[in-house]
């Protein structure tokens, strides 16, 4: 049973807007994987695995929701702990995938553990600020964060996993910034950062140099300033997209009718891609509403962060939007050819259970934050 004063103090707008992202989602997977035939002959087996993952991510939802965020310090050190033998255990039993080994095999199903490290890390970072409140002002006192962040993030790179990767440090100075860090102190940090893997890219680009990017890692960071230059190779995917997306024109081809999708020109539709078949399938109109149902969804979220009743409820929030935000500029920005690949999926629409469940888990932070913004009555 849920108690009646949190369905009170419930974020209807969130939900809803929530629900119709996924709801739009699922339509689109299913036009993404109609002319997908799998060994059993149906064409909606892609749609019935997200379901059951989204129905598996409520029910996580509103167990996160019923349980006061102020306890997440009790478990902080545990989650910590199960994050990075997850991560630990991919590199050693995980099954190699498109060039990485990010994925548990269980049975017929894949955990990713780098989704749920994101949320992970949320959740144990944001006790962590917590407990040094108003200790965050010199930049010495940034150097443990670093090993914080830099064992789960170090681990997630030997997968490898970039886009999971840059997640992570995009949660790492959005949770900073609201947990108390001076603003020239994280400037700081990032031209160091900068520097650092420009240095590193440098290397492996230019001298041919050992580094923690495969060759077809740094190809995908590149090509997409000149995805003609390999336009068969490296710059198929970015290519494709942009047909995709431009073909669609303001109303779309429609459901069903996209020659790129269907056809099966446009590579991983389904997943990094799925972007590029709402442009094609429902135009300008349909891409610009999923635009508006996320900008719905990012505004209530901050709101949320801003009404927090301390600043663990802050930071909790402010986790969650910096992951969804980063994940909707990266993935949209691939689909138009402005950003480099990195397999980053789109939130709540491309295909992928341990991606919806850690969403879903996401939303229920966002939720709990919200219900106990303030003393709870009957």
């Amino acid at each position: 049973m849920i108690d009646r004063r949190i369905i009170k103090n419930f974020d209807y707008t969130l939900l809803v807007v929530t629900l119709l992202i996924i709801a739009f989602g699922l339509i689109i997977l299913s036009s993404a994987t109609h002319a997908t035939m799998t060994r059993d002959g149906d064409t909606l087996t892609y749609v019935k695995k997200q379901t059951l993952s989204i129905i598996l991510g409520f029910i996580g939802m509103f167990i996160i929701i019923k349980a006061d965020y102020s306890n997440f310090v009790k478990y902080s050190k545990f989650v910590y702990v199960v994050n990075i033998v997850l991560l630990v255990a991919v590199l050693v039993i995980g099954s190699l995938q498109n060039g990485a080994k990010s994925w548990i095999p269980l049975g017929p199903f894949y955990l990713q553990p780098a989704e749920f490290a994101k949320i992970a890390i949320i959740v144990t970072f944001a006790v962590y600020l917590t407990k040094r409140e108003g200790q965050m002002n010199r930049f010495v006192d940034l150097i443990p964060t670093f090993i914080f962040f830099g064992l789960p993030l170090g681990l997630i790179m030997m997968q490898p996993d970039l886009g999971s990767g840059l997640v992570f440090i995009a949660i790492y100075f959005g949770m900073l910034f609201v947990g108390g860090a001076r603003p020239r102190n994280l400037v700081i940090l990032i031209l160091i950062g900068a520097l650092f893997v420009g240095g590193v890219l440098a290397g492996q680009l230019v001298f041919g140099m050992d580094g923690p990017l495969e060759k077809y890692q740094l190809d995908r960071l590149t090509i997409f300033v000149d995805p003609y230059k390999d336009p068969r190779g490296a710059g198929y995917h970015v290519i494709q997209s942009q047909v995709a997306l431009g073909s669609g024109g303001v109303l779309g081809k429609g459901l069903y009718k996209g020659t790129q999708t269907q056809l099966n020109f446009l590579p991983e539709q389904r997943n990094d891609f799925i972007f590029s078949v709402v442009g094609e399938e429902t135009g300008f109109v349909g891409a610009s509403l999923l635009m508006l149902l996320f900008y719905i969804f990012v505004y209530r979220s901050i709101k949320i962060a801003m009404g927090a009743k301390d600043l663990m409820g802050s930071l909790l929030a402010t986790g969650i939007v910096s992951m969804i935000v980063f994940h909707l500029l990266v993935n949209i920005g691939m689909a138009a050819g402005i950003m480099p690949i990195t397999g980053i999926p789109l939130p709540f629409f491309s295909y992928g259970g341990s991606s919806m469940l850690a969403n879903l888990l996401g939303v229920g932070i966002l939720f709990n934050v919200y219900i106990r913004r303030q003393a709870l009555t009957f």
